[in-house]
């Protein structure tokens, strides 16, 4: 048993867990048994192995696969599933999550009405922009690019019940969104995320934010539909995918006159 999993976790497993202790250690350093199964199945997910919205192999499978007990297989899975990674369907098995499903198409979305009939569904996206430009300097340093290269930049409007409500300026490696364009992001009916997954096999997974308070300039303003000056919540998130590789650096200027930002700390 230690020796199909412990291969494994010296491939890749061991370089996360390791890794953060490896300088202050002189002898190597062990995960517990299920989270070496975690990594394992993770690497399963980033290669494609398993698609979004598709059923992964049973506990049972998986166990016989990875040689543990079933046990060790469920509270991988457990982790995974807490983390949207994985679904949990009562009586038809475990899936590949997907933005697409409506448990977590806006769960980086933490912007809350002040109403709570207005829910985040009813958003309506409007794209004012999509184009290939070289990137600037802190935007390829977000994205762990070379200076230069090609991003995607993306501007649009989020709007709910009609009135502009979010500003996002959106920058995308332009190597893993070839053919991104204004038309196909409106004409595609999903959340964009879910358009990421299926069209370019990029599945965002977790994101960092950093926000402040900052006044609209006049652009802002018009686009907002606010006076010049009104206070904004500036919302920072850089999104990743698998291996913790940076996707998506988006800067987004939220109205909070009839919302406000939720978040859950535990």
């Amino acid at each position: 048993m230690a020796s199909a999993v412990g291969t494994g976790a010296s491939g890749g497993i061991g370089g996360g867990v390791g890794g953060a202790a490896g300088g202050a250690a002189q002898g190597p350093s062990f995960s517990p048994l299920y989270q070496q199964i975690k990594s394992l199945i993770l690497r399963s997910l980033q290669s494609g192995e398993w698609r979004p919205g598709e059923a992964i192999p049973s506990e049972i499978e998986l166990a016989a696969r990875f040689k543990v007990s079933q046990g060790t297989v469920r509270k991988a899975v457990d982790e995974l599933a807490s983390e949207n990674l994985l679904m949990r369907r009562q009586g038809k098995g475990t899936f590949v999550a997907t933005h697409a499903e409506e448990q977590v198409q806006y769960r980086f979305l933490r912007l809350a009405p002040d109403q709570p009939a207005a829910l985040p569904g009813s958003a309506h996206r409007e794209f004012l922009d999509c184009r290939r430009l070289r990137a600037p300097v802190d935007v390829a340093r977000a994205l762990q690019m070379k200076a230069g290269e090609m991003v995607v930049e993306v501007r649009r409007v989020l709007h709910f019940s009609g009135q502009p409500v979010v500003l996002d300026d959106i920058w995308l490696p332009g190597h893993m969104f070839k053919g991104l364009t204004a038309d196909r992001l409106s004409e595609y009916r999903g959340p964009m995320y879910g358009l990421f997954e299926t069209e370019f096999g990029v599945r965002m997974i977790r994101a960092e934010e950093k926000l402040r308070a900052v006044a609209a300039d006049e652009t802002d303003a018009r686009q907002l539909e606010v006076a010049p000056g009104t206070p904004l919540l500036s919302v920072e998130r850089l999104s990743f995918t698998y291996g913790d590789q940076p996707v998506e650096l988006r800067r987004g200027l939220y109205r909070t006159d009839h919302h406000y930002y939720r978040n859950e700390l535990s």
